[in-house]
């Protein structure tokens, strides 16, 4: 129900109204949603108003238009909690999910600059630039560029890459993987981003840059990562922090 007199935006009301109907499981993926004309006449309200709360839904991933056809019900986004170390192939497995990969390039480059650093590798020493499409159910989800110490991960094929490099790591070369930091910005997608992920140019992109550790705390990796807007959200948990005070 739209009230006209409440300080709430009516765009927003109706944002939050195909929401909740989604959520509910009355509009199902796929399903088409009513027209602009047919929203405005059942809410005795503008069509200006009803197609800015549709593009926003668009933008945010819960609608889809598809031009001469209408506006549909999108993918739901898959939700990837920020707490717990889990690779992509192990994450999409864990949702039932079937994992998929595609190699755009395998190769031993020179280290050198911030990357070397991070990495503890000597100025010209060798390490591993991997450069992969990852997928979840055939639908190509994100673009990962990984760098890994070759002195420290040694033998890695490329038929290794197209699996879990977690699991590798752990279970060919018996170390064991203890934590990561990660840095989250927004970004939109650049030409070769848009025909790699096969979005939009423009589209909204969530970069994430991954540094893992080996549990006594030798670098393991640096993963640079383009996760489509549109498909994938991240959730983070927090407890507060219980101290005295009296503000």
């Amino acid at each position: 129900m739209i009230d006209k007199h409440s300080p709430m935006p009516i765009y927003y009301q109706i944002e939050e109204a195909i929401k909740e109907r989604i959520d509910k499981g009355e509009w199902r993926e796929g399903d088409m949603i009513p027209s602009e004309r047919e929203f405005s006449e059942m809410y005795h309200i503008s069509r200006m108003t009803v197609r800015q709360a549709v593009t926003n839904l668009v933008s945010d991933g819960y609608l889809i238009r598809q031009i001469g056809r209408g506006t549909f019900v999108a993918r739901r986004k898959i939700q990837q909690k920020l707490f717990g170390l889990t690779s992509f192939t192990e994450d999409m497995k864990g949702r039932g999910m079937k994992p998929g990969t595609r190699l755009l390039d395998f190769r031993t480059v020179s280290a050198s600059g911030p990357i070397a650093e991070q990495l503890q590798i000597p100025d010209g020493g060798e390490m591993y630039e991997i450069k992969r499409v990852r997928s979840a159910d055939d639908l190509p989800m994100a673009l990962e560029i990984t760098y890994l110490s070759e002195d420290l991960v040694r033998g890695l094929t490329e038929e290794d890459v197209y699996g879990s490099l977690y699991g590798y790591v752990e279970k060919e070369l018996g170390m064991t993987i203890g934590y990561a930091t990660q840095e989250l910005e927004s970004s939109v997608a650049r030409e070769a981003e848009s025909r790699t992920l096969g979005i939009a140019e423009g589209a909204p992109l969530l970069l994430i840059k991954r540094f893992s550790y080996l549990e006594d705390e030798t670098p393991l990796e640096i993963v640079y990562s383009a996760y489509r807007g549109d498909r994938y959200k991240f959730v983070v948990g927090m407890h507060r922090n219980r101290t005295d005070s009296n503000g």
